[in-house]
């Protein structure tokens, strides 16, 4: 009970914070609280203070809300369990960590947080201590994570570095006047513009070291290529614990950077054109995957991975808006899919494989309906929130390509996104026909284990036999479980009408606004990628917003950059853009039925149906892993730093000083005699070296004082 009041205690300001007369989604202006100066060396200056933009608010706003839905659903999963309360103080923990990553205001603090939600991963997925795949599987997520934030690191050290030879050396998000200090983002993208050949500026080759340094930060904390390993075996811990880390904190973590980050990568055209190539990918690979995976937690992993692609893939073609809308909408749906597949996990007395699941929607009704509104979500169908955020991720690499990508790339990508899309929606209709529909798989599957275990004990009856059936009947979950699930499910259904494009909107006649849009874009740098502006051949960086006047009689911090609203830098949409975007969204929705129509009539009948094995076994990545770096690092390990290091001079060396302690002494045991006689000859001895020694020097300062 105190877990999920601290967390909804957290909901409750984070809204008060937003939404105020003058919160963070109402002004330009940042929430600043200037706690302490951590660090002060020079003109240089690290404070541990906490802001709340419009982009840190929207994060704020799901993570915590969500969160809250994932704590109230875990008391009823999670009750009886015996770590009941370490498992609560883990997950608590887990979203303190993620919001000091979201309000940090500078690199360090949010590198704080980043860690931190690393190490909650790593206590969380290995939280059940008496199953074998669980430690293996934490470890695995820590040691994956480690390798990202080596790039995150170096990339703040190279805005630490840049920064300082402009003489304004930050590591903040924001402009602080009142302090006097200077925003990292702002100062990092103005260097080309401010000497285009200076050493510094050659020799790191512009902002795109720093770019593809943050870049590998993020794909291993948001699983992309090739550091995505680690997320599905993350299933091993509590659902829960699954649904926090792919909705609402981890893996949007990178995202979350990236966007921050926006004024750094948009002048970086190398570094999005990375971004993009795999973020599209990771989602058309993490989404043929997923097509063939048995257990409905791996499914979902993999569905995550994929949609994290596409997440990285707006942010490689300049569409940051379209990402973070992306991010909530999947927060929406992806939530309630995990909490629902605990919920069939619970209700089928603990069983993932959907082949021995089956026919549960007739007793699990509640369950069914909210999943299907996730289901619909993910697929993308109009009116769900998935289709809305879906349609603009693809809509834009199409025009964003144009101008962004080398020519014929942005018909690439937008290709690969819309057969990922037709394969999303196979995989989830597959998910929900083997769950759901068909033929009651879990019956036969029980009795034929219990009546096993019984056979050698007595002859089992057809009373019997039904008793036993009734007694692993699917059963709904408790209201506990229920509520949030319902929660999401109108989220999944609605929660994309905040939103809606100028196209789609201005169909009604009504022109409703945007607001996500709106809410979002003054405050993320927009400007298309080019090689001018990495160049520095630009006499002024172009995404600098105007100086902010105070407000209140407060000083003013600037944000760090204004965009137009549309990825081709126009205010308003053209008729022609109109008319193209709405000709794409058929052709999107067209795609989601295609892809329901397939799954439905080839898992319908076939629910059991083999797919290939090269996409069951994941394209063997784990075992190429472990044969090309995993099982050499081992042996390196083994035969080289263990036996010869190790054993040969560390263990050699501490050997063979104790040897000779050991010999010297018996060597002195041998003066150690046991007789007087023995001792006194010793004695004697040394009376005579004494003597001999003191006649020797009496003779010489004899002779020096009769000279």
């Amino acid at each position: 009970m105190v877990g999920c009041a601290s967390v909804g205690i957290s909901t409750i300001i984070a809204f008060y914070l937003a939404f105020k007369s003058d919160g963070a989604l109402r002004t330009m202006q940042p929430i600043m609280d200037h706690l302490w100066t951590w660090i002060q060396v020079g003109t240089f200056r690290a404070d541990f203070g906490l802001a709340m933009d419009r982009l840190s608010g929207i994060y704020a706003l799901f993570v915590t809300f969500i969160g809250l839905l994932i704590h109230i659903f875990a008391t009823g999963y999670m009750r009886g369990d015996d770590g009941y309360y370490r498992f609560f103080a883990y997950l608590n923990l887990f979203m303190f960590a993620m919001l000091t990553l979201v309000l940090a205001d500078n690199f360090l603090l949010m590198f704080v947080g980043w860690e931190g939600v690393g190490l909650c991963s790593y206590l969380l997925i290995g939280y059940y201590l008496d199953r074998a795949e669980a430690a293996p599987a934490a470890k695995k997520a820590f040691i994956a994570n480690r390798v990202g934030d080596w790039g995150f690191v170096l990339g703040i050290m190279l805005v630490f570095f840049f920064t300082s030879a402009l003489g304004k050396a930050s590591i903040s998000f924001f402009d602080k006047p009142a302090s006097g200090v200077a925003s990292a983002l702002n100062t990092i993208a103005a260097i080309p513009s401010a000497d285009p050949f200076s050493w510094h500026t050659i020799f790191a080759g512009g902002m795109t070291s720093i770019a593809v340094l943050l870049f590998i930060g993020a794909t291993g904390k948001s699983a992309q290529i090739p550091l995505f390993v680690w997320l599905p075996d993350a299933m091993a811990g509590p659902t829960p614990v699954s649904a926090l880390i792919h909705a609402a904190t981890m893996v949007t973590a990178g995202v979350y950077m990236v966007v921050r980050c926006s004024a750094i990568f948009t002048h970086a055209p190398t570094a999005m054109f990375i971004m993009a190539i795999i973020g599209a990918a990771t989602a058309l690979f993490a989404a043929t995957i997923g097509i063939a995976q048995n257990d409905i937690k791996k499914v979902l992993a993999y569905s995550t991975i994929s949609q994290l692609g596409y997440m990285f893939l707006a942010c490689g073609v300049g569409a940051f808006v379209a990402a973070v809308f992306h991010v909530v909408m999947h927060a929406f749906f992806k939530a309630q899919l995990f909490l629902g597949s605990g919920s069939v996990i619970i209700g089928t007395h603990h069983e993932q494989d959907m082949r021995r699941m089956g026919g549960l929607r007739k007793y699990m009704p509640i369950t069914w309906l909210t999943m299907c509104a996730g289901w619909l979500a993910i697929c993308g169908v109009p009116i769900f929130a998935g289709f809305f955020s879906k349609d603009q991720i693809l809509w834009k690499t199409w025009v964003a390509g144009q101008f962004n990508l080398p020519a014929g790339f942005g018909k690439a990508l937008w290709f690969i996104g819309l057969v990922t899309a037709l394969l999303t929606a196979v995989y989830m209709t597959r998910l929900m026909v083997m769950t759901f529909w068909g033929s009651e798989r879990f019956r036969d599957q029980h009795v034929g284990q219990t009546v096993s275990l019984h056979h050698n004990e007595h002859e089992t009856n057809g009373l019997q036999i039904d008793n036993l059936r009734h007694s692993h009947e699917p059963r709904e979950s408790p209201l506990s479980m229920t509520v949030p699930l319902v929660v999401l499910a109108v989220l999944s259904t609605i929660g994309g009408l905040v939103g809606v494009p100028y196209a789609i909107s201005s169909l009604t006649g009504g022109h409703p606004e945007n607001y996500f849009e709106r809410t979002l874009s003054p405050i993320i740098s927009a400007v298309p990628a080019n090689e001018t502006a990495e160049r520095g051949a630009q006499s002024e960086p172009i995404w600098l917003s105007p100086k902010p006047e105070p407000i209140d009689g407060r000083p003013a911090v600037a944000p760090v950059g204004e965009a137009p609203n549309s990825a081709t830098g126009a205010e308003t949409p053209s008729p022609r853009e109109i008319s193209q975007e709405r000709i794409f969204a058929l052709i999107s929705i067209a795609i989601a039925f295609v892809g329901i129509g397939i799954g439905w009539f080839m898992f319908q009948t076939q629910p059991l149906r083999r797919m290939p094995s090269l996409l069951e076994h994941k394209y063997y990545v784990d075992e190429i892993y472990d044969a090309a770096i995993i099982n050499p690092i081992h042996v390196t390990s083994r035969e080289g730093l263990w036996k010869i290091f190790d054993l040969g001079v560390i263990d050699g060396l501490i050997h063979s000083l104790g040897r000779t302690v050991v010999n010297f002494g018996r060597t002195l045991r041998y003066m150690q005699i046991g007789f007087a006689r023995g001792y006194a000859a010793i004695i004697l001895a040394g009376a005579i070296i004494i003597i001999g020694y003191f006649a020797y020097n009496g003779a010489h300062v004899l002779r020096f004082l009769m000279r």
